[in-house]
Parts: structure tokens; C-alpha cells; sequence
């Protein structure tokens, strides 16, 4: 049972490492201010949600596993919540999102 837990906490983590690379490619590839803020989010919801989780897996139940779970927590409510604030002041200080008209056609 044990290497059970042991391989679903490794998944979780490879998963969430996973992620967190591709959220970061896309930090530097996207080619406007509203498509990063979306490579952000998704780092912070699916890489860090799963790395807490494989860390849980590894953790068992105690103390740490409750912590591990409330940085989950307060991942889970400020995240969206930065990543919509900072949207919303990029929109009212007039920073325009790239539309597809003002993009360059993408290659077959």
C-alpha cells in the first residue's frame, strides 16, 4: 500500500512540476499582458494545487498535511482573485488586449 501512495504522490508532483514549466513557457511566450496573466493562474491552480498534493500524499496524516492544506486553501481564494485584480487595473489604465486582427498569422 505504501508504494501506492508513494506513486500517486510522485505522479502529483511530476504533474505539478509539469505544469509549472509549461505556466512558466508561457510567461515568456505569450504575446500580450491578459494571455500571461492567464499562464499565471494556470501555474498557480493546477502546479501548485498538485505539488501540495503529492506533498500531502507524502506528509500522511499530521500536522503538516493540515498545513500543506490551508496554503492550498489560500492558493485556491487569492490566486483568481490577484489574477482578476490585476486584469481589471491593466483594462482601467487603458492597456488594450492584442485582438486577433493585430496578430501575426500563425504558421500550418
Amino acid at each position: 500500500m505504501s508504494w501506492l501512495v508513494d506513486a500517486a504522490s510522485w505522479a502529483c508532483l511530476l504533474a505539478g512540476g509539469f505544469f509549472c514549466f509549461v505556466g512558466a513557457i508561457g510567461l515568456l511566450r505569450m504575446p500580450d499582458f491578459y494571455t500571461r496573466m492567464h499562464a499565471a493562474s494556470v501555474t498557480d491552480t493546477l502546479g501548485a494545487g498538485l505539488v501540495l498534493l503529492g506533498l500531502m500524499l507524502q506528509a500522511g496524516l499530521t500536522l503538516v498535511t493540515v498545513k500543506l492544506a490551508m496554503v492550498g486553501l489560500l492558493l485556491f481564494f487569492t490566486a483568481p482573485v490577484a489574477a482578476h485584480a490585476l486584469t481589471k487595473a491593466a483594462l482601467m489604465r487603458g492597456l488594450a488586449p492584442k485582438l486577433d486582427g493585430e496578430m501575426p498569422p500563425s504558421k500550418p
